[in-house]
């Protein structure tokens, strides 16, 4: 039975045990010399029962750092949708599967990590779990397949730092970052303003009273409107069908502009994010892609998607749609789409954002 219980401590710490010697080990390793060579030299045994005792602390220090260190486990848990730059509430488990109490552990992510500082637990009881909740932040979009931690401790004399590494296969994938950065707002506020336009028509929702138009149909006049203000006043009611907002994301044009593509990439899912929060049906292209709301997803769909994409060379420029929309066009190539009918479009160039253009060009450079 002893056999089998320090079989699975040594697994446990086998072949991802580092060590390193701390000062205060030093310190006391250099003592220990100076007492055996003044043993050895003056023959006094008194000096032979203290080096004696000073290289069992040594021993016994190794040994019960491997023993707290033996079979712990970790466990990360994430909220479902995670954005770059954006902290998230996290869980960590640890769990100390063994039989003996593991003191004065010190729980560490390993670069680049979402866990922005240490965790110190000062006691895991045998067989329990402890559990705490941290602030994660991702620094960059994209999919993470493997989270790795160190477990380390200077228990119990403090003369070495043992680290043994965990390391979590796990897919995470974290969305483009969804604040607002110069120039998105601005962006924002103007493809509102071109939804907000189109709100108006002829369905059955009231939508507001104006001033009466040349030309308009009498039968829409508010009679009780008019003789309130004395001029002609109308009914105008919102269309049936919610307005269209058709995002397009140019794949080639970021091959040469890779800072200008991320900042694009993350001003797409700002204003997807943001656009599909009025309610209103987005469409989302490129090259490869093309996904409308809510028609055939949601704008997680869409999240998920940005999370990985990358510049490509593909097909020319697509189609534009065939219904009036609110388009918005991210590309280097404005006259080619210009060309193929998306004139009306808001087009998000690399003079749009020129810092991240600049920075594209350096990256370019040799």
């Amino acid at each position: 039975m002893f056999g089998d219980w320090w079989r699975r401590i040594r697994r446990g710490v086998a072949g991802g045990v580092r060590q390193r010697v701390t000062r205060r080990g030093l310190v006391f390793t250099a003592a220990a010399v100076l007492v055996g060579i003044g043993a050895f030299v003056s023959a006094n045994n008194l000096l032979f029962l203290l080096f004696a005792v000073m290289l069992a602390a040594l021993l016994v220090s190794g040994l019960v750092s491997r023993l707290t260190l033996a079979e712990l486990q970790v466990d990360f848990s994430l909220p479902e949708h995670i954005a770059a730059r954006q902290k998230a509430a996290a869980r960590v488990q640890i769990r100390n599967q063994k039989r003996l109490t593991a003191f004065s552990v010190r729980l560490s992510g390993v670069q680049p990590s979402p866990i922005p500082a240490d965790l110190y637990f000062p006691v895991l009881p045998p067989r329990s779990v402890v559990q705490v909740t941290v602030e994660a932040e991702f620094p960059r979009r994209g999919r993470y397949r493997e989270n790795a931690f160190e477990f380390s401790t200077r228990f119990p004399f403090g003369f070495t730092e043992r680290r043994i590494r965990v390391t979590l296969e796990r897919d995470i994938l974290v969305y483009p970052c969804l604040e607002p950065q110069p120039g998105f707002p601005e962006l924002l506020h103007a493809v509102n303003g071109e939804i907000e336009a189109r709100l108006r028509g002829r369905g059955s929702d009231f939508y507001r009273i104006r001033p009466y138009e040349p030309l308009e149909s009498a039968r829409h006049v508010d009679w009780k409107a008019t003789a309130h203000t004395g001029e002609l006043q109308v009914r105008e009611f919102a269309q049936d069908q919610d307005p269209l907002a058709v995002l397009v994301l140019d794949l080639p044009s970021g091959l040469t502009r890779p800072a200008w593509f991320e900042r694009v990439v993350e001003c797409c899912s700002y204003l997807v994010w943001h656009t599909a929060q009025r309610d209103a049906r987005v469409r989302f292209r490129t090259q490869y892609y093309d996904l409308s709301i809510p028609a055939e997803g949601d704008v997680y769909h869409v999240l998920r998607y940005l999370a990985v994409v990358s510049p490509a060379a593909g097909p020319e420029v697509p189609e534009p749609p065939e219904e009036p929309a609110c388009s918005v066009v991210f590309t280097a190539r404005a006259h080619a789409f210009e060309e193929a009918g998306w004139e009306l479009a808001f087009f998000v160039t690399p003079e749009t954002f020129p810092a991240a253009a600049a920075e594209s060009m350096a990256a370019a450079e040799p």
